[in-house]
């Protein structure tokens, strides 16, 4: 045990040279003193037995993925083969911005690409539990003169930019990270997508402007799945170079700029050879999907980014957003939410039409209100399923012709309350279009009495474990001392 101890103590000190400047918020917040025992607590005692289960050790390496479209993060880790297996999958409770990769500083973006994840990235005094910093920009990002700052992984799912997961899933998160360290990993390399770059992903999304940046990266991601390596990353000519070698007889080993021309290299046959395999086959389906009139998403929602359906599921007038159920997706809609939601949560809000170029569109979705009839009622965003934009539109529509719609319809039956009292609560102050009643709608009054009359909506969280409290757990590792791993980071995040 002394030993343990010893061995954990050095590989910390070794993890502390270089460490630099403090972090800072991602939302600019003020410095939030964390003691130790958050960064120190134990990986549960599940998941480590997942990792006996998949032949993984519980230092061995990790590498993580993240997905915007699909709303998930995914824990990799390697196994005694020394190969790459998906350990986890966790929901993301909040992501910010659009697809497609930060540009520039307060654009909102969470960043995309192929990012590094060093021991002085991992904060455990984040105002925002616990959190770890992406490293935008890389080098890439840099030679297009990208701006942005502080792009963070953390808790409290609250997004301005980030990937926001609750506490208790970024407490997990952080302890596999620092467990990775431990054993000698010196950095975990990150790769942030705009969705699971699959042939049908690729098929609908093939006029955003961004496409040619994405098959870039896509070129990453297809070298990981094909070998469950973690694909050496280089930049030059302002792009990505994934597992480049030097040439036979080279005497020099290359050297890369991310902004000058690429040196000679080679990638190995075996990786060359499987890469191409597989972007013939997915290029092949792709082109299927496009003759078969796979339908183009829209490039321009108006949403400000995603969350995860089993945490929309859970807040009320809540929508996923821009996220949406991935093919075969890992995650089923769970029977509780992984982690707390807090109050203070803000939600994306639900689409205004519909997602996809080419689909059928409801009659007149975007069109306003006749001048004789009353508001239709707001699209229903309740805590179980982000609202569909087609059935909306539809059901709003077909109220406006037959002229319904009104204060007494939402007290006839018991689905339209909700949208009725989210409508009564925007109506203050008083909308002026409440001011003057149409003939065919009830009175303003008549609204609110109806509005009145119903309790207010609560969300509907279910109870988690509860955060644990800046003490020991039980069975984690004791606090370092003033010089340990987790108390070399200063400011917050």
């Amino acid at each position: 045990m002394i030993n343990r101890s010893l061995v954990r103590a050095l590989v910390t000190s070794a993890a502390l040279v270089g460490a630099g400047a403090l972090l800072a918020s991602c939302n600019g917040g003020d410095m939030s003193l964390a003691n130790n025992a958050k960064a120190n607590q134990p990986v549960p005692p599940k998941l480590i037995a997942d990792m006996t289960a998949k032949d993984m050790d519980l230092q061995s390496p990790i590498l993580v993925r993240l997905f915007k479209q699909e709303a998930e993060l995914e824990i990799w880790k390697q196994d005694r083969s020394g190969r790459f297996a998906l350990l986890k999958s966790y929901p993301i409770c909040r992501w910010s911005g659009d697809l497609g990769p930060k540009v520039r500083e307060g654009d909102r973006q969470a960043p995309e690409g192929f990012y590094s994840i060093s021991p002085a990235q991992m904060n455990p005094q984040s105002a925002y539990y616990l959190s770890f910093n992406t490293g935008y920009p890389n080098a890439f990002d840099k030679a297009l003169g990208r701006t942005g700052s502080q792009l963070m992984v953390h808790g409290d799912c609250s997004s301005r930019g980030c990937y926001a997961m609750t506490d208790e899933q970024i407490a997990e998160i952080y302890s596999l990270g620092r467990e990775s360290f431990f054993g000698g990993q010196k950095s975990f390399q990150l790769q942030a997508y705009p969705f699971k770059m699959t042939p049908t992903n690729m098929a609908k999304h093939r006029n955003n402007p961004n496409m040619p940046f994405w098959k870039m990266i896509k070129d990453g991601n297809d070298h990981f799945e094909v070998t469950k390596q973690e694909p050496k990353v280089d930049f030059c000519e302002k792009k990505y170079v994934f597992d480049a070698a030097k040439p036979p007889n080279a005497t020099r080993d290359l050297a890369f700029d991310a902004s000058a021309k690429c040196p000679a290299y080679v990638i190995p046959d075996e990786v060359a050879n499987a890469v191409r395999e597989k972007q013939a086959t997915d290029l092949a389906e792709t082109a299927r999907l496009i003759a078969k009139g796979t339908p183009v998403a829209r490039t321009n929602t108006g949403i400000d980014g995603g969350m995860h359906r089993v945490f929309a599921a859970r807040v009320p007038e809540a929508s996923t957003g821009l996220s949406e159920p991935g093919d075969g997706s890992s995650l089923s809609l769970m029977a509780r939410a992984p982690g707390t939601v807090p109050s203070h949560v803000n939600p994306p809000k639900a689409p205004s039409d519909n997602l996809l170029m080419g689909a059928p569109e409801p009659p007149k979705l975007a069109a306003a209100p006749a001048p004789a009839t009353a508001p239709a009622p707001a699209p229903t965003r309740v805590a179980n399923a982000a609202p569909t934009a087609q059935n909306d539109g539809f059901f709003s529509n077909l109220a406006r012709k037959v002229g319904i719609g009104g204060a007494a319809d939402a007290t006839a039956s018991t689905p339209p309350s909700k949208p009725k009292a989210a409508e009564a609560k925007r109506s203050e102050p008083p909308r002026p279009e409440a001011a003057a009643p149409k003939t065919t709608a009830p009175k303003p009054a008549d609204t609110k009495h109806a509005a009145a009359g119903r309790p207010p909506l609560k969300p509907s969280v279910d109870a988690a474990a509860p955060a644990a409290k800046d003490n020991l757990v039980s069975g984690s590792a004791p606090i370092m001392s003033t010089n340990s791993f987790d108390s070399r980071f200063g400011a917050v995040k």
